[in-house]
C-alpha cells in the first residue's frame, strides 16, 4: 500500500456520513463552492489579455488542479519542486515553479519531472542555471526557463535590464534548457489594503517587468512568456497587453485576508471545530495555531452560531486552543467552523481535505506536496559514517 493510500484509509470510512461525524480540527472543502469560485475567476479572466496559470501552492492538490484546467487554466504555478512533482506525477502537465531550485537532489527532481511535461521554472543566477543545466542533460531533458526580475518585491530576481539581458544570453547557450521569457512578481503590493494605491504600484511595477521584456525583443531573446500578478492584482497586471499570464490562486478557496482585497468569492474552506470547555461568556475550541493559518488575518467564525470574535485577537490563538467570546451561547460538544485567516499555510497542516456537499462527506481528498520528497527518483540514501552509525545503534 502506497502512502498516499494508507493516509487516505481511516478517513474514507467517512464518505457518505454528515460533516458533523468527522473528528475535529479537521480541514473542510465545500465541493459546490469551489467548483462556483473556479468558474467565477474563469469567468473573469474571459475579459483580459493575459491568461490563468493560477498558483498550486493554495491547495496542493492534483484534484483541484484538474479542475482549474477544465476550467480553461493554461497550466500550473508551484512554489516548491515537490509540489511540481505532484501535479507532474498526477498526470497534470504544465507546471511553472515560480522559484529558485537550488541544490543537485532538488535540480535532479526537476529535471526528472522535466520528462513528463512542460516544466518552467525561474532562474535569477548564472550559477543556479549552470547547475539546473548538468542536472538536466544527466536525465536528458529539457527545462524551461524564465529569468525572474525584481519588480519592487526585492525577494528574488535580478536587479537591472542589464543583468536580465546578459542572464537570459547564457540561459540560451546552456544545453537542457530553453529560455520561455521572464517572471516579474509584484508580490509587496498584494497587500496594500487601498485599492488606489494597489493600482499605481502594480502598474509601476509592471513597467518595470515590460521595460525588461522590451529589452529582451530588442536582443532576440524569447518574450514567449512575460509573467506576473496573484490575487490582489489580477485584474490590473491581467489587463496588460503585453503580459501573458497571471498566477493568482487564493480564489479558489478564500480566507479572512483575501476577501477584504478581492470580493465576490465565496468561503470554500473551513476548519472544524468542537467546543471542549464552556465557562460563562467563554467558550475553547479544539483547534489553534497548529491547526488554521492565522498569517495576516485573525480567523473569522462562519455559519448561523450567534455573535462570536477571538478573544484578544491572536493572543487567544493557542496551539491547540483558541478562545472565544461570545454573546450566544455554546456548549461542550457544539460544532465551530472557522474561515483561516490565512489559507495556504492552513492546508499545509493537514494531511486530507474532507470534501462535503449539502451537509455530508462525498470524498477525501490527500493534500500533496508539503515535505521534501527523497524517493522519487534519487535513489538510496548514503551510507553513515562508521562512528554515527555506532551511535544509533
Amino acid at each position: 500500500m502506497s502512502v498516499t493510500q494508507e493516509l487516505l484509509e481511516i478517513p474514507r470510512r467517512l464518505i457518505g456520513s454528515p460533516r458533523d461525524a468527522i473528528s475535529t480540527p479537521a480541514l473542510i472543502l465545500d465541493l459546490p463552492v469551489v467548483e462556483r469560485n473556479i468558474a467565477e475567476m474563469a469567468r473573469r479572466m474571459r475579459g483580459l489579455p493575459a491568461a490563468l496559470r493560477p498558483h498550486a501552492k493554495i491547495h496542493k492538490s492534483p484534484v483541484l488542479g484538474q479542475m482549474q484546467l477544465d476550467a480553461g487554466a493554461i497550466g500550473l504555478t508551484t512554489a516548491t519542486i515537490w509540489e511540481a512533482s505532484a501535479m507532474l506525477d498526477a498526470g497534470l502537465s504544465d507546471v511553472l515553479v515560480a522559484n529558485q531550485v537550488v541544490v543537485p537532489l532538488k535540480a535532479a527532481e526537476l529535471a526528472r519531472i522535466a520528462g513528463l511535461g512542460h516544466v518552467i521554472v525561474a532562474v535569477e543566477s548564472t550559477e543556479n542555471a549552470v547547475e539546473l543545466s548538468l542536472a538536466a542533460r544527466q536525465a536528458r531533458t529539457q527545462i524551461g526557463v524564465l529569468v525572474e526580475i525584481d519588480v519592487g518585491l526585492h525577494r528574488s530576481g535580478v536587479r537591472s535590464l542589464d543583468a536580465a539581458v546578459e542572464l537570459a544570453t547564457q540561459v540560451e547557450e546552456l544545453h537542457g534548457l530553453r529560455l520561455e521569457g521572464l517572471l516579474g512578481y509584484e508580490g509587496h503590493c498584494m497587500l496594500e489594503p487601498d485599492r488606489h494605491t494597489r493600482v499605481d504600484k502594480a502598474k509601476a511595477s509592471n513597467h518595470i517587468l515590460i521595460s525588461a521584456a522590451d529589452a529582451f525583443d530588442r536582443n532576440g531573446l524569447s518574450t514567449h512568456i512575460v509573467a506576473a500578478g496573484g490575487l490582489g492584482t489580477w485584474d490590473i497586471t491581467g489587463a496588460n497587453p503585453r503580459i501573458t499570464e497571471i498566477h493568482a490562486g487564493s480564489y479558489i478557496f478564500m480566507d479572512a485576508f483575501h476577501r477584504k482585497l478581492v470580493p465576490g468569492f465565496e468561503v470554500g474552506l473551513t476548519v472544524l471545530s468542537t467546543v471542549i470547555s464552556a465557562t460563562g461568556d467563554l467558550a475553547v475550541i479544539d483547534c489553534g495555531r497548529k491547526s488554521m493559518g492565522i498569517d495576516r488575518a485573525i480567523p473569522e467564525v462562519v455559519g448561523d452560531v450567534g455573535e462570536i470574535r477571538f478573544e484578544h485577537g491572536e493572543f487567544f490563538i493557542h496551539e491547540e486552543h483558541s478562545v472565544l467570546s461570545l454573546s450566544h451561547g455554546l456548549k461542550v460538544g457544539d460544532r465551530v467552523e472557522l474561515m483561516p485567516g490565512y489559507a495556504p499555510t492552513t492546508v499545509n497542516l493537514y494531511d486530507v481535505y474532507f470534501v462535503v456537499a449539502d451537509d455530508y462527506v462525498v470524498d477525501v481528498w490527500p493534500i500533496l506536496g508539503r515535505y521534501g520528497s527523497v524517493t522519487a527518483g534519487i535513489g538510496p540514501a548514503p551510507a553513515l559514517p562508521g562512528g554515527l552509525r555506532a551511535r544509533l545503534s
